[in-house]
């Protein structure tokens, strides 16, 4: 079940940062004001995605990789609440689909955290 949750989780976050090269737009929108380089900043979390899930796949980088992007996860949170605030101020039906994404990081985190424990050997 851990290898089945390991290779969801790597897929995940490399489809999810190919995506932010693919739809920039998408992500650019949702960028907090004071956070400079918008455009830049998407790219390089997309990178960091990519990066991080695949650290995941190998046995001695699979820690970091996790930490990363526990890191990453907390980094971008702002950019989720700068989302649900815009759609309240612009009435968007779809509110509630950002409202939810803010609780959704608790679970990634937890998700990510649980490859972050060193591998026993028996």
């Amino acid at each position: 079940m851990k290898k089945i949750s390991l290779s969801l989780i790597i897929i995940l976050y490399i489809a999810a940062g190919t995506n932010h090269f693919l739809n920039p737009e998408s992500y650019i929108k949702i960028m907090p004001p004071w956070i400079p380089l918008h455009k830049e900043m998407v790219f390089i979390s997309g990178v960091c995605e990519i990066l991080f899930a695949v650290l995941l796949i190998s046995p001695r980088t699979k820690r970091l990789g996790a930490w990363l992007l526990i890191a990453l996860l907390i980094a971008i949170f702002p950019a989720n609440i700068q989302m649900a605030l815009d759609y309240y101020h612009q009435h968007n039906p779809q509110l509630w689909l950002a409202i939810l994404r803010l609780p959704l990081q608790i679970p990634l985190i937890w998700w990510a955290y649980s490859f972050t424990k060193p591998i026993v050997k028996k």
